[in-house]
C-alpha cells in the first residue's frame, strides 16, 4: 500500500483523514504540523515543514490537509514545497462522490462527500472541492481554489486561481470569476467578476 503524509493538523486535515482511512489506496505514516504534539488522530506528529526532505523517506505521497477561507498562500507554499522535495500529491475523491469519467482533476485536489462534477469539467491543482458542492459540465476551477460546502457552480462558469466560494453560493451559468476573488457564504453571482 501506498504511503502517505498528511501536512496540517487541523480541522480540515481530520477530514482528509477520514478520506484516506476510507479508501484502501493509502495508508498514512504520520502528521507533518508546526504543532509537535505528540500525536493527531492517533497518528504520530512526525516533524513540521523544515523536515520534509527527511520525511520523504518515510513517505513517496503527501496529501496538504490545511483549510482555506481568506488566502491560499499557506497552501500555495506547502505545495511548492512538496514539489520541491518530490513528493507525489494525489487526487483524493471521497467514494460518495460522483465524478464524470470525462473530467480532468489536477494533482493534490481534495473532492469530500457527496460531491458531484459533471461531464468535461475541469479543476486545477491543489484545489478542494468541499462537502455536497456541484460542479456542472464545462465548468473550469483554477489553481489553489475552495468551493465550499453546498455551493452551486452551474454549467460552463470559469473561476480563475486562488479563489474561495462561500458555502450555498450559486453561480449562474457562464458566469466569468477573475483570479483570487472572495464569495462571501449564501451569495448569488449573476454577473462576471472581472
Amino acid at each position: 500500500m501506498n504511503k502517505i503524509l498528511i501536512i496540517g493538523s487541523g480541522g480540515h486535515a481530520k477530514v482528509c483523514i477520514d478520506l484516506i482511512e476510507e479508501s484502501s489506496q493509502f495508508e498514512i505514516v504520520g502528521i507533518v504540523s508546526p504543532d509537535l504534539s505528540k500525536e493527531f488522530c492517533s497518528y504520530p506528529i512526525l516533524g513540521d515543514d523544515n523536515n520534509l526532505k527527511d520525511l520523504k523517506q518515510n513517505a513517496n505521497h503527501a496529501l496538504i490537509g490545511i483549510g482555506q477561507i481568506r488566502n491560499p498562500s499557506s497552501r500555495i507554499s506547502v505545495f511548492n514545497k512538496l514539489k520541491e522535495n518530490g513528493f507525489n500529491l494525489p487526487t483524493i475523491i471521497s467514494q460518495s462522490s460522483f465524478i464524470s469519467k470525462n473530467s480532468e482533476l489536477g494533482e493534490g485536489t481534495v473532492i469530500l462527500r457527496n460531491c458531484i462534477v459533471n461531464r468535461d469539467a475541469k479543476i486545477g491543482s491543489n484545489t478542494i472541492i468541499n462537502n455536497k458542492a456541484l460542479i456542472e459540465h464545462d465548468v473550469t476551477i483554477g489553481d489553489n481554489c475552495h468551493v465550499s460546502t453546498g455551493a452551486l457552480v452551474n454549467g460552463e462558469v470559469e473561476i480563475g486561481n486562488n479563489c474561495f466560494i462561500g458555502s450555498g453560493s450559486v453561480i449562474k451559468q457562464g458566469i466569468v470569476i477573475k483570479d483570487d476573488s472572495f464569495i462571501q457564504a449564501n451569495s448569488f453571482i449573476e454577473k462576471n467578476l472581472i
